[in-house]
Parts: C-alpha cells; sequence; structure tokens
C-alpha cells in the first residue's frame, strides 16, 4: 500500500471517530472523558501482551488496533479540550526519540543506560535518581520488575537462576519465622519481591504470569462447580477435602 494511501487509512479512522463523538453520533463514545477512559487502556495493553503470546498475527493485529484506538481516542477528546491532537503526539514522540539517542541521530558514541536516565530527569527537570524514573503507577508487579532491571544495569544483579530460587527459599522461611502482622506483611513484600526477580530471570513476564494464573483459577473454579451441580451436590456445604476432590476432576478435565 502507497503512503498517501496509508495515509487515507489513517485519515478515514480520524473520520470515524469523529463521527462517533458528534452529537449524532454514539452516546457512549461520546460520553466517555479521559478518566472514564483509564481502565480501558490498561485492559488493552495486557490484550496486545495476551495475543502476543498467542503467536497469532491476527489477533496482535486487532488488539493493537484497539491500543490505538485509545491513542486516537485520548487525542480527540483533548483536541476538543483545544489542548493538543493526534498530531502533536506524533510530532512529541519523534521528537522524544531522537532527543533520546543521541548515539544514533547524534555525535555521542554507544547506548548508555545513566546517558537515557540522564536526558529524561533533564527533560523532567528531576534530579536524576539512580534507578531511573519508576512510575508510581505500574501495577505492584511490574514495577518490581522494572526496578531490578535498572538495577541491572549497574550489574547489580544475580548472575545464576539458582540463586534467585535460593533468595525465594529464604524469604519463605523468613515469612514463616515471622511474629508479628506488621512483620508477616514485610516479608510477603520481600517474598513477591524475590519471586518477580525469579521470574525476570526465567524471562517470564511476573504480571502476564499471575494474569494467566488468575484465568486459569477462575475456569477451574467455574468447571468444578459445574461438575458438583451435575451430580447434585450442594457445593458450598461440603467439606475442604470433597471440594478438593472436585477441583481435581476440573482439573484432569482442561
Amino acid at each position: 500500500m502507497s503512503r498517501m494511501a496509508n495515509m487515507k487509512e489513517f485519515e478515514e479512522l480520524l473520520k470515524t471517530m469523529k463521527t462517533l463523538r458528534a452529537p449524532n453520533g454514539c452516546e457512549w463514545d461520546a460520553a466517555q472523558t479521559h478518566e472514564s477512559l483509564k481502565p480501558y487502556i490498561i485492559e488493552e495493553a495486557f490484550e496486545v501482551v495476551e495475543a502476543i503470546d498467542s503467536k497469532d498475527p491476527q489477533k496482535l493485529k486487532e488488539e493493537l488496533g484497539d491500543v490505538l484506538l485509545q491513542v486516537i481516542f485520548h487525542s480527540l477528546i483533548a483536541e476538543e479540550e483545544k489542548t493538543f491532537d493526534i498530531y502533536d503526539v506524533a510530532k512529541s514522540l519523534n521528537e522524544k526519540l531522537i532527543r533520546r539517542h543521541p548515539h544514533v541521530f547524534g555525535s555521542v558514541k554507544g547506548y548508555s543506560y545513566e546517558r537515557w536516565e540522564e536526558i529524561k530527569a533533564s527533560e523532567k527537570k528531576e534530579k536524576k535518581k539512580k534507578l531511573g524514573s519508576i512510575n508510581p503507577a505500574l501495577p505492584g508487579l511490574s514495577m518490581a520488575r522494572r526496578i531490578q532491571e535498572n538495577a541491572a544495569a549497574y550489574g547489580f544483579d544475580w548472575k545464576d537462576p539458582k540463586d534467585v530460587f535460593d533468595k525465594v527459599e529464604e524469604e519463605i522461611q523468613e515469612l514463616k519465622d515471622a511474629k508479628t502482622n506488621e512483620e508477616k506483611a514485610e516479608e510477603i513484600g520481600d517474598l513477591l519481591f524475590a519471586v518477580v526477580n525469579l521470574a525476570r530471570h526465567l524471562n517470564i513476564d511476573p504480571e502476564v504470569a499471575v494474569r494467566k494464573a488468575n484465568e486459569k483459577f477462575i475456569n477451574r473454579f467455574e468447571k468444578m462447580y459445574e461438575l458438583s451441580e451435575k451430580e447434585g451436590v450442594d457445593f458450598k456445604s461440603q467439606p475442604i477435602e470433597i471440594m478438593e476432590e472436585f477441583w481435581q476432576k476440573a482439573k484432569g478435565e482442561e
């Protein structure tokens, strides 16, 4: 497809969105704000990750489109508020990419993590932190992974995954030894942080992994309940041993 045709497709998309936001468009789309859309952009980002894991190009294409929808949605709302538009977003991004890659677009030689963070800090007029600027809005597991990655850039990292397994076991023992609720809460945090570190060393995204675990539990629980109903069993009144039997049956049917 030619560049002209590509631009036409994009302009048609913008036109469609503006129609949806117009007085005679869609009531739901017209009612949305930056605040109301926040949950959707988070959800769509995770669905992109799921599509990547599925190795399905068509699914990935669709989910990337949903993320693009969110970018256009927010940009259109901003345009209506006369603050910026989608072209300002593109211009700002392009300028930032060039500014943050002086080793590509300037005379500096070689990539440097420290230089990258210095540029980011200067842009935001912040004092440069050794671990970089960590987004406080990140989910806890994702934030832990980012902190560990940034620390690893300084060489502060385990070299062998076996050492990380040992660290997880150490944190489990410290949790067992904890006496007060305050101590237990602290050790739970340390254990989760260590598990995130282990996931990172195994090239697994902990946030994606726990979401898959959530989905698996939901599906298995629904199946377990369905099996109990087929057998005419009042699931809620059963002892945990019977519940576990249904759990294993549900697991076996996956």
